[in-house]
């Protein structure tokens, strides 16, 4: 039998809450591979979310909602095993944290978790253009172990709407974390 994933997603305040939003349907679609999802979101996404969905869905799945400053949360510590980590979408500010091993809340302990303990870290960035110091952020945590998956959807599958696009994003985070499912893949009939 297949182990099941223990997934960490972190929801920071960059534009892009759509990608989340793709992100906890599919997770919850998912089920049977996954034995727990633990979401920890800043003050910021949720008013980004907000402001970009028109909504406060966030604490609407079935998922546990921790808060930004809760260090007794099991994904705070490599003992509770959690297997993967996306953080979608990750702001620069918060990757620039994580690149330095500043662990000053819920996300960034998290995050450094997961590379201290050689463990999937995906970060789905939004940000364009970049600046030098976040292409150097972006090699340093890609040298520790992390993987930039940048916000940046493929049209070859020919999405319909926002979702289907943001999705095109969102299950090549889901395949980085070994998660099986059912998607456009290019040169495959369908």
């Amino acid at each position: 039998m297949q182990n099941k994933h223990k997934i960490v997603i972190a929801i920071t305040g960059a534009s892009g809450s759509i990608y989340a939003k793709v992100l906890l349907q599919k997770l919850q679609n998912m089920q049977q591979q996954i034995e727990d999802v633990g979401v920890v979101m800043s003050d910021n996404a949720k008013q980004v979310w907000q402001f970009e969905l028109g909504n406060s869905d966030y604490d609407k799945f079935p998922f546990k909602l921790y808060s930004k400053s809760d260090f007794f949360a099991p994904f705070a510590s490599g003992s509770a095993k959690y297997t993967s980590m996306i953080i979608c979408p990750c702001s620069m500010g918060t990757m620039a944290r994580i690149a330095s091993g500043i662990s000053n809340d819920l996300t960034t302990r998290a995050a450094d978790v997961m590379l201290k303990e050689r463990r999937k870290l995906v970060l789905i960035t939004r940000d364009t253009p970049l600046s030098l110091i976040h292409i150097n952020n972006m090699k340093t945590i890609t040298e520790a172990g992390g993987i930039i998956c940048p916000a940046s959807p493929s049209f070859y599958s020919k999405p319909s709407d926002f979702e289907s696009l943001a999705a095109t994003v969102i299950d090549r985070a889901l395949d980085l974390c070994g998660l099986e499912q059912t998607t456009y893949r290019w040169g495959e009939k369908g």
